[in-house]
């Protein structure tokens, strides 16, 4: 009896303990409900086909086509992540652009994770919900670009760095490392973010204790970047002289209106009640004096809108390379108001952030609906419309010309023909008399300067800019004229038939092609 006792006994002590379920926070639910149902109708609006691809996305889609660990203008995360998109649900637009409202989700929950960590679960929700209705993400989460991947980074390398500096949190060090070093193949931009997280660590007393293990995770997202600095060493180190030449650095002056159109546009990427309460930050600074939370995240977003801002008036801006500043600007925008008991103001301004995508997005659409069509120049989007109708055409022509190589002159078309015309016209060539490398088509598929050989050339020049292709060619011929309309001519292009190639020897470059470069890739998508 008494063995039967300490054999029960045993058994109980080793059977293992009932699991003790972990209540999910119902605000977290509510914020991951809002990021979903988000992302779900964000797929849903692109897979109605409403627009068509950006050229950007067609050139980054081109790339995607021959794997590089470097690209003209861009690191190469870009073209992987299409390439791996477009492997697994295929030869669409959908899945070229999908990755971009795909990756906001986890770029949102590193934002909660970050906030949660900081601060509690109520701002942690808004925090969330703020960041996916943000009217920069609206439109970043639509035209696959650079920051969708860098904002993710950022995101992830901020939540590392505040893990890090927690006691016993060195592994998280690790996670800063790959996020710096992935961030920085995805867009150079993240180099602000070790300058500020450096920054941070030096400018506040004790926190300099975490200088030596940030050091050390900054060499790990160097050898994580490496391939790409190994790329551009072999091409020239062209992608940053692309870089260099987009923040057109040899023609400093002071620029306000400029700096008054960046600024301005700032409203509409932060959101006007978010900015605002941005620069109110800013303006009293004891807030955050006063708690370390703000101002690491301050730190953090503070740096590259500064940089972008006087970049403005010394030269140029896009309103989209000030988009890294709003991950813990949303972060820090959302606490203050609430520990100001202005929790409506982060409620109505994501309503209004809504408001002001489906008004962007749906303006062309509404305006029709209701009998007063917008003219196509002034639609939010018109640039990312026509492109799929003009290949069409232009392949229809073709296949009457078979034997006749194309040849175009302008990035942006050439991108755009390449992806819709069917079979894609990969030798295509680019005219390029002057021999210059402005962009990923001047650089892989210039047109060479051998005399010999007759081409299909798809153009948009008319009058003595296209007289100046002609008088270098034996003889030409116009084919078709295109336009294609969406309330007005939004593409025209003519297509002719040149014969007897000279060569480029004789040809005149005016002098304002050699100082400016206006077929240089732009560093923003629309609108």
């Amino acid at each position: 009896m008494k063995a039967k006792k300490t054999s029960t006994a045993v058994a109980a002590a080793l059977k293992p303990a009932p699991r003790v379920r972990r209540e999910v926070d119902p605000m977290f639910r509510i914020a991951l409900l809002a990021v979903g149902t988000v992302t779900f109708l964000r797929l849903l609006w692109l897979a109605g086909q409403p627009i068509d691809l950006y050229p950007d996305e067609a050139q980054y889609w081109i790339w995607a086509q021959k794997f590089q660990f470097g690209y003209y203008s861009k690191p190469p995360m870009i073209a992987w992540l299409i390439w791996a998109t477009t492997h697994l649900f295929g030869e669409t637009d959908l899945a070229v652009k999908v990755s971009a409202p795909l990756l906001y989700v986890p770029t949102s929950l590193f934002v909660h994770a970050i906030a949660k960590r900081l601060y509690d679960a109520r701002i942690a929700a808004w925090a969330t919900i703020a960041f996916i209705t943000l009217p920069a993400v609206s439109l970043s989460a639509i035209i696959v670009s650079t920051d969708v991947p860098l904002l993710l980074c950022w995101a992830a390398a901020t939540y590392g760095f505040v893990r890090a500096r927690e006691a016993g949190g060195g592994r998280w060090w690790l996670l800063v490392g790959v996020a710096g070093g992935l961030g920085l193949l995805s867009k150079y931009a993240m180099g602000f973010w070790l300058g500020s997280a450096l920054g941070f660590l030096v400018l506040v007393p004790d926190e300099r204790r975490h200088v030596k293990p940030f050091l050390l995770s900054v060499l790990l997202a160097f050898a994580v970047y490496a391939p790409n600095f190994v790329w551009n060493a072999t091409n020239g180190f062209v992608s940053y002289l692309h870089t260099r030449d987009n923040a057109n650095v040899r023609n400093f002056g002071l620029h306000p209106q400029a700096f008054a159109e960046f600024a301005g546009a700032q409203f509409a990427v932060f959101g006007p009640i978010f900015l605002a309460t941005l620069i109110a930050i800013v303006a009293t600074a004891r807030w955050v004096a006063a708690d370390r939370r703000a101002l690491m995240l301050m730190c953090f977003a503070l740096p590259t809108l500064a940089i972008m801002l006087v970049e403005s008036i010394l030269s140029r801006a896009q309103p989209n390379w000030s988009a890294p500043t709003y991950i813990t600007a949303t972060i820090l925008v959302v606490a203050y108001l609430s520990q100001k008991g202005r929790d409506g103001l982060v409620q109505w301004s994501v309503v209004l952030h809504v408001l002001l995508f489906v008004g962007v997005a749906g303006a062309g659409d509404i305006a029709a609906a209701i009998g007063h069509p917008i003219p196509a120049k002034d639609e939010p989007l018109h640039r990312v419309r026509g492109w799929r109708t003009l290949g069409t055409s232009v392949s229809q022509i073709r296949m009457e010309h078979l034997e006749l190589p194309l040849l175009a002159d302008q990035r942006e078309l050439m991108a755009g023909l390449i992806y819709y015309m069917q079979p894609h016209p990969f030798e295509m060539r680019m005219w390029n008399p002057a021999g210059h490398v402005k962009n990923g088509f001047e650089m892989d598929d210039s047109l060479p300067g051998a005399p010999g050989g007759d081409y299909l050339w798809i153009t948009g020049r008319t009058g003595h800019e296209a007289q100046e292709v002609f008088d270098r060619f034996e003889a030409h011929v116009p084919v078709a004229h295109v336009v294609v309309p969406a309330g007005g001519p939004t593409r025209d292009v003519t297509i002719y038939k040149l014969t007897g190639f000279k060569g480029y020897a004789g040809f005149s470059v005016p002098a304002a092609d050699s100082a400016t470069t206006p077929t240089a890739e732009p560093a923003a998508p629309p609108p």
